[in-house]
């Protein structure tokens, strides 16, 4: 499909939005996701109580109590592309959003390699959030330390604890892939429990901090728990790694559009309030966690971040509950995570983009779901957990480099988006149209080159922050030098490997011409509204 074909007013881009049949795609994927369960897809990926319990240390080791500022600079940049993208996902609501937005932009070169970043970026994001049991289960009981027995180091930063981590995350993976094969109305079922329980669970929390303060909200003014030295600037970007790492996956709705009812209407409001309810309850979460902290200088709070506040502050028995909600928050999280790279890897590999694309391309006639592409996300994310079971740098690092590959996905989307507005005839609009319902799709209308030229920014510069390779999130056993550079070596090889492969298959079709790839054809309707 051309840019051009995206003018305002072209009948290709009316196409999209007033289909009055399904056309394109033939619709194997089964619609038995509602309003609810997509937001709770990408409310999961989010998932403030796994991510926030897993960083809060982190974030506060790095920059101390003033910390917390980074979280809303990363909400007001993060919202800015949840924006771009819910006008995105009401035009094209299709599973492997990321990669299907890229190609209709760019051009399906472009579009492979956006997908490709995003398949790798979400394997490791699965395996970095399996990681969290680790954060979470010795809390709850010393039993689930099996590496070295319960009176070992549970710290992901210990020998210990970084084997223990790479079981736990293995033995949830195998969980959370037998639940992705069993369909997805099961998927959605577990999906949102678990984010009824883990909202719960963040009310409850911050109610309960609140109640408990040993200091005022103005804690946030200083950096009190920061041991750096000299200017502080340094320091609080790199803290903002934290609120980065959390706030990505907002757009797993867009994943599952094929298998919501009503995706032009429900996709672009799940993708928004999830993003909004995370950074509402994430904020208020950090608030009251330092707020709560019986010390800020003990270097208990760096080391054991929120658990170490609950179990201190509330006791053992209500410290504990409060993490079996955590728990069930990490699982939540798994599974939407897997499942949102299961479909991107459906959606490249039904078009003949990936390498044994006949198989991953297939839909289980009995679930309505692909099963291969959940199997191999979760045997992706258990090999990443494998190769670096000696690392104990594994936890920081894993996390940088894998949202720092979201980040570069999300630039494939938003960059092509920004040269198609200003290609527009300057209105910045993309086409009008209806939902199922008949009301006007999600449009940022005049505020679109704005919108999207901030959040152009805001990812570039976010970006390399991410991959900066600082010794404290890539090296933090020091003294190794490709530790240190590894996620710039990383992506890379990766882009490399990619290259390699997408040359050679493009000969290989120029040779045999079997058939064309990237077909691109616009993606299903549905002719009547579905009852939710």
């Amino acid at each position: 499909m051309n840019r051009s074909e995206l003018a305002p007013g072209s009948s290709a881009a009316s196409s999209v939005t007033a289909s009055p049949a399904p056309v394109g795609y033939q619709q194997e994927l089964r619609r038995g996701v509602g309003s609810f369960a997509s937001f709770a897809a990408g409310f999961s990926f989010v998932s403030i109580l796994t991510t926030v319990f897993q960083l809060f240390g982190l974030g506060f080791g790095l920059g101390g109590a003033a910390f917390f500022w980074t979280w809303p600079l990363v909400f007001v940049g993060q919202m800015l592309v949840a924006l771009c993208f819910a006008e995105l996902a009401a035009r094209w609501p299709i599973s492997g959003a990321v990669y299907q937005w890229s190609s209709r932009l760019a051009g399906t070169t472009v579009g492979w390699f956006t997908g490709w970043i995003m398949i790798i970026g979400q394997i490791l994001t699965v395996a970095a959030a399996a990681i969290a049991a680790q954060a979470v289960l010795p809390g709850i009981w010393s039993g689930f330390q099996i590496v070295g027995g319960p009176h070992a180091d549970p710290s992901v930063v210990s020998p210990t604890g970084a084997h223990n981590a790479v079981l736990l995350g293995c033995l949830l993976l195998v969980i959370t892939t037998v639940v992705n094969i069993l369909g997805v109305r099961q998927m959605a079922a577990a999906t949102s429990i678990g984010v009824t329980i883990e909202i719960v669970g963040v009310i409850a929390l911050v109610l309960v901090l609140f109640f408990l303060p040993e200091r005022s909200p103005q804690v946030v003014t200083h950096h009190t728990g920061w041991a750096g030295h000299g200017g502080y600037t340094g320091a609080f970007l790199a803290s903002s790694l934290m609120a980065a790492y959390v706030m990505v996956g907002f757009d797993s709705a867009g994943e599952l559009a094929e298998e919501t009812h009503n995706p032009r209407r429900t996709t672009p409001r799940t993708i928004l309030r999830a993003l909004i309810t995370s950074g509402i309850g994430g904020a208020l979460l950090i608030l009251s966690g330092l707020m709560a902290a019986r010390s800020l200088t003990d270097g208990n709070l760096a080391a054991g971040g929120l658990s170490w506040v609950l179990t201190d502050r509330l006791g053992g028995v209500l410290g504990r509950l409060l993490l079996c909600c955590v728990a069930v928050a990490v699982f939540a999280c798994t599974l939407a995570v897997q499942t949102s790279g299961a479909r991107m890897i459906y959606s490249m590999a039904r078009e003949g983009a990936l390498p044994f694309h006949r198989h991953l391309s297939k839909v289980s006639a009995r679930t309505g779901t692909p099963i291969t592409t959940s199997i191999v996300v979760g045997v992706g994310a258990a090999v990443a957990l494998l190769v670096n079971i000696r690392q104990s740098a594994i936890f920081t690092a894993l996390s940088s480099l894998c949202i720092a590959m979201l980040y570069l996905a999300y630039l494939g989307v938003t960059l092509p988006l920004l040269v198609t507005r200003l290609r527009s005839g300057g209105t910045g609009r993309l086409a009008d149209g209806v939902d199922e319902t008949g009301r006007p799709l999600f449009s940022l209308g005049r505020w679109g080159i704005a919108v999207t030229t901030l959040a152009v920014l805001y990812q570039a510069g976010m970006t390399i922050n991410l991959l900066w390779p600082r010794a404290e999130i890539y090296d933090v056993t020091g003294g190794t030098w490709w530790l240190r550079w590894s996620a710039l070596l990383f992506i890379g090889l990766s882009l490399a490997v990619g290259a390699a492969y997408f040359l050679a298959s493009r000969l290989h079709r120029r040779i045999e011409l079997t058939h064309v790839p990237h077909t691109h054809i616009e993606p299903p309707a549905e002719a009547v509204a579905e009852p939710a």
